[in-house]
Order: structure tokens, then sequence, then C-alpha cells
């Protein structure tokens, strides 16, 4: 039987982070995964290119039942501490939005960063390892795995959530906290596209690939950003970030000109212009296959503007401020960016993570009701939760 302080399970964002704090306290620090490559999720985020951080990180980016748990840790590793680690490292990085950080070349020098410092702090990493079963010892844990029996004195759940199983994302994480008897709090994709009713795909279907500004609102929370037509929905990162707050069922605003005010925009034009097509203006707002779409159901688009009454004036602008794109449901798991709820918060300590029932277990990252934003968020909560949580360990 091999013995560890610390065993982590998961080689994703959390876990390694938690390994290289714990290893440079001294700690003798094992971390498994099931997978045949760590930090798979790491590598495929951002398009390959890794939005590591945001500098704007604060709660109330966070979705929780418990919204004040995340307050301790972003505040003792905030974003500038970990851009600082990245510094030291030589990573080259672009600001693409402002306080996102993303890899300039790519996210596999960020996943190397993540080694190199688990390397440097001593904590070995073990692939392609299942673990079968684990129990609770009087002093810490047990663990039968496909590599033989270990035992620690700290083990650290760090497996993800449910979100992109091709990757690896499996529910372990929420078994075992089912085994300790923690509460798991309803979960549902996350940061993820948005499906529509079969005959709106079908008319939309010549958009696939057109992107435009609009401003999402559902349940009271609006997104100012861009949406893009794909062949199964909508997406972009006004869609992404809806998704987080919108369910199906629920309405779904899209107002494709955000920017304006159409109503005065629409009548001083009538005035200024009364031989302008209103077609021909739409082209100059709008995407001209998207004005080719619209025009099933404005007919009367090609008359000049001064032949318009302010009924179909107030129609189009309806169109266009509450374009109803027929919402059907999500992607679900297979593109989500995260997971949406997990382990709930009141069952850890806010401070260094450890459950309060189970004496050396430890929960971070995705796997707990902790859910951020689209822009960087979750990876910091990643490194704020591995970082607390490697403090104690």
């Amino acid at each position: 039987m091999e013995h560890f302080d610390v065993v982590i399970i998961g080689a994703g964002a959390s876990g390694l982070f938690c390994a290289a704090q714990a290893g440079y306290r001294g700690r003798k620090v094992l971390v498994l995964d099931h997978a045949n490559k760590a930090g798979k999720k790491i590598l495929m985020s951002g398009g390959g290119r890794c939005n590591f951080t945001n500098l704007d990180a604060a709660p109330k980016h966070f979705l929780s039942d418990n919204p004040y748990f995340c307050i301790s840790a972003l505040k003792r590793y905030t974003s500038y501490d970990f851009v600082e680690l990245v510094d030291r490292h030589g990573l080259e990085y672009v600001e693409k939005a402002p306080g996102q950080y993303f890899c300039e070349h790519s996210a596999k020098d960020l996943l190397n960063i993540l080694l190199t410092e688990c390397e440097w702090s001593g904590s070995e990493i073990r692939l392609d390892t299942k673990i079968n079963t684990i129990d609770q010892l009087e002093n810490g844990f047990k663990l039968a795995t496909s590599g033989g029996q270990i035992q620690c004195e700290s083990l650290v759940v760090a497996t993800g959530g449910l979100s992109i199983p091709t990757l690896g994302a499996s529910g372990f994480g929420y078994q075992i906290a089912e085994q300790f008897d923690l509460k798991v709090l309803p979960r549902r994709a996350s940061l993820v596209p948005i499906t529509i009713q079969p005959t709106m795909k079908e008319k939309l279907s010549t958009l696939s690939g057109i992107s435009l500004d609009i401003e999402a609102t559902a349940n009271g929370v609006t997104f100012k950003e861009p949406m893009l037509f794909t062949h199964r929905g909508i997406s972009g990162p006004a869609i992404l970030q809806i998704s987080n707050f919108w369910q199906p069922g629920d309405e779904l605003q899209l107002n494709l000109l955000p920017d304006m005010d159409p109503d005065a925009h629409f009548k001083a034009l009538r005035q200024d212009k009364p031989k302008r097509a209103l077609e021909t203006e739409l082209n100059s707002l709008l995407p001209k296959r998207f004005v080719e779409v619209m025009k099933q159901d404005v007919p009367w688009m090609t008359k000049p503007m001064a032949e318009l009454s302010n009924e179909q004036l107030a129609q189009v602008i309806e169109y266009l401020t509450h374009f109803d794109v027929q919402p059907n449901g999500t992607e679900g798991y297979r593109t989500a960016e995260v997971t949406l709820g997990g382990v709930d918060t009141n069952e850890v300590s806010s401070k260094t993570f450890e459950c309060n029932n189970v004496k050396g277990l430890y929960l971070i990252g995705e796997v707990l009701d902790v859910t951020g934003w689209l822009g960087g968020y979750n990876f910091q909560f990643a490194w704020s939760s591995g970082f607390a949580a490697g403090q104690f360990v």
C-alpha cells in the first residue's frame, strides 16, 4: 500500500493548482485522473487559447445558492495573483475584451505552466487511473485504484462537472459527495448554446455562421454581447451568458438593435429620407441574409419609408427588438462549458474547502455549486479554490 499526505482526484485546473500549492508546503501529493492526458478541458477552452482569468472577477459574477461562499477564496487569491504567476513563467497572453486574458498562442502554454508548477513542488500525477472504491479510515482515506491501493490523510475532490463528456467529464465527484452524505443540488448545463423549434430552425437555416450584436434578456437579467446563428439554433457570448438564467418555458427576449432608439430612428428616417426603402435601411443595420429571412414575415419591406404607417413601423420595431427565435432547450452537457449547481457549499468551509462533517475531505472547483459567468471567471474560481485548499490539506 502506498502512502501520501494528499491525494487529489482530477488533473484539471483546480486539481493541478491545488497540488502545486500543497507540494510547496512540503506535503507528499498525488494527483489521479482517469483520462489519458491532464488538463483536457483547459486545452479546448476559449477555442484552444483558454480565457484563463478575468481581472474583474468578483462575487457578483458567480451563481450559487450561497452567493457569499466564494468571497473569501476570491479575496485571498485574486486574478492579479494568477497573472503574476504566469508572468513569472513568461506566458504570452492577450486581453481580448476588458479584463479577459487569453493565451496568445495556445492553451498548451498555460497547461505546461501548471504541470511545471506541479513538478517543481514535487507533486506526482498519474493518468489512466480508475478509482474503484474510497473508504474512510480513522485518520484519512483508503483508495482502491486500477494501479493498486493508496492511503492518504487528505483527499481532494477536483473532478469538475458534467460538461463535455467527450473529454472525460463524469458525475464521479457527485457520487463521492453522496457516498459521504453531502447534499448535492440540482445540476444543469451552463454556458451552453440554445436550440430552437424545428420550424424556426428550418426558417433560419440560411443564417448559420452569421453573428450580430444583441441584447439578450431572461428573468430580469440582460447581456449585451454578440450572438451567433448556428445550424442547431443560437450561440455566441450573449446566448452562453443568458443560458445561466434562462430555462425552457421562460421568455427569452432578443433585441437585435441594442444601440439605438428604433422608434425615433425610423420616424426620423421617414421624415428625412421618405424615398428610401425600409429594406435598404435594414441592410445597413443588419446582416443582409437576416433581412432576406425577415422579408418572409414583413413582405412590405420593399416600400419607401413615406408609404409606411406608424402601425407598420411599430411591427418592424417589435420584430427586431423582441425577435422571437422560438427557443426549445439547450444543447446540454455535450457542448456546455460548465455545470450549474453541484455540491451544496453549506457542506464546505469557505476558508479551507474541507467538508464540515467529513474530516480530511476537501472539494474544490466546478464540482461545487459555484458557477461563473462566461469570460474567465470559472477558471479564476478554480485557481482561488485550489489555492485556498492547498494551504490546509
